[in-house]
């Protein structure tokens, strides 16, 4: 048997004067994780504390004192600090420079103990007793993850997040439901796999482009994020100095105004790529692995870190309602590597973005190229992981005008038009090695 499990977002239609309890909850949930990551958090004079059964033991008649949230939602506010401090504790190890975890994004986890759930509506435990919410449902749910997962009863409501969108003033529902497959429905799902593994690759850029993908998209504008972010620390800055109160909202209310511009920007690059992934029918999306992204590409900041690490979670849970699975592979080498010929040499790569084999002459968008190579490299993972008698499931990668396998065949789209289309396409040379 095995779980299949899908997120869906789903609005709610909360009565007007039970908003402020949800608020309320929030304020103390959050106040129960951030009292715990100040207590486990000890580095660097002491070991950080990383048992939930320890944290719980220490805390939780406290914070049941303190705070007029039910049982279970003290320990959910608990548990998600001792997580992020394990994660913290995890840099550490690595030699990164990383803080105490702190947390003040709008998010309440609720389980089947402190929520009811409903197809059509669900009962959430707050400070003030339960509330209970419709869903706001499409007209015609069908075919939408509403439809397949929110409304079909194959699929179980799971531990699930409550959220808040400040610039509509909305609440949503960020339900994890679960499906338990039998053996019969496995062998459908593998048998479908074995029909059918395309990857998209995706390269991230601090500049140009902010994603290429090896379907040769071009998704967002990094070199706009960068000057837009400029802009606001010049302001931020001119504020700073000022050091009133008036000063200080204004800080706060543009901080805000920044964070639901980038996320907007953000969203839409991930749309744009699960709209990549679903038109080429790939089952899987390949991104570089993201740790460390900042030692490793030049001119990387903690913001980039950030954005291209939310802009992976945005695409990994869109995917998941859609099936396709979002996948890490080592970046090593996607930069100097040849996609056409396999040649890889530093100096292929002959500015910041044109590549230009010094071997078979293959010259192309150094991004587009790179997105080629984390393409192949998940192809790769996932043919040497096939254990069938036959040969496994065809791996291909998703370009611009069809599909390329290890094998260095090439299948073109039947409706492809793409322009200079001919430079996915496989020479004698070796594609595959």
């Amino acid at each position: 048997m095995e779980d299949v499990i899908r997120t869906v977002k789903v609005k709610l239609d909360v009565p007007t004067e039970r908003c402020d309890d949800l608020h309320q909850t929030k304020n103390q949930f959050l106040y129960c994780a951030n009292t715990t990551a100040a207590w486990a958090w000890r580095h660097p004079n002491d070991y950080c504390i990383t048992s939930k059964q320890n944290a719980e033991n220490a805390l939780y008649e406290r914070l049941r004192d303190e705070t007029e949230l039910t049982a279970n939602l003290v320990q959910k506010g608990i548990r998600r600090a001792i997580e992020a401090t394990k994660s913290g504790v995890a840099r550490l190890k690595k030699g990164d420079t990383t803080s105490q975890p702190y947390f003040n994004a709008w998010s309440v986890v609720y389980d089947k103990r402190s929520a009811t759930f409903h197809r059509d509506h669900v009962s959430l435990s707050t400070v003030n007793g339960r509330v209970e919410c419709d869903y706001v449902l499409p007209d015609d749910p069908e075919g939408t993850p509403i439809g397949e997962y929110l409304l079909n009863e194959d699929y179980e409501f799971r531990m699930s997040t409550l959220q808040y969108d400040r610039s509509t003033e909305s609440f949503y529902l960020h339900a994890r439901m679960r499906r338990t497959e039998s053996d019969e429905q496995e062998q459908s799902t593998a048998s479908f796999d074995a029909k059918h593994r395309t990857v998209l690759g995706v390269d991230l850029n601090v500049d140009g482009s902010l994603a290429v993908t090896s379907t040769g998209a071009f998704i967002g504008n990094a070199d706009e994020m960068n000057h837009r972010r400029r802009e606001f620390e010049k302001t931020r800055g001119s504020m700073h100095q000022t050091g009133t109160r008036s000063a200080h909202l204004s800080m706060q209310s543009m901080n805000d105004r920044e964070h639901r511009w980038m996320q907007d920007e953000l969203h839409r690059a991930s749309n744009q790529i699960l709209d990549e992934a679903r038109a080429h029918d790939c089952t899987h999306i390949a991104f570089e692995n993201l740790t460390d992204i900042r030692k490793r590409m030049a001119g990387a900041k903690r913001f980039h870190a950030w954005a291209f690490r939310r802009l992976y979670q945005y695409v990994e849970y869109k995917a998941e309602m859609y099936g396709i699975a979002v996948e890490q592979v080592s970046p090593a080498y996607t930069s100097q590597r040849c996609s056409m010929c396999g040649f890889t040499h530093e100096l292929n790569r002959r500015s910041k973005h044109q590549f230009v084999c010094q071997k078979c002459e293959y010259e192309l968008n150094a991004d587009y190229n790179a997105s080629k190579n984390i393409a192949r490299k998940l192809l790769k993972r996932l043919h040497s992981g096939q254990t069938s008698s036959s040969g496994g499931a065809p791996c291909q990668c998703a370009l611009t005008s069809g599909t390329l396998n290890l094998n260095g065949e090439f299948h073109a789209s039947v409706d492809s038009t793409a322009e200079g289309e001919s430079t996915d396409k496989p020479t004698s040379s070796l594609v595959g090695h």
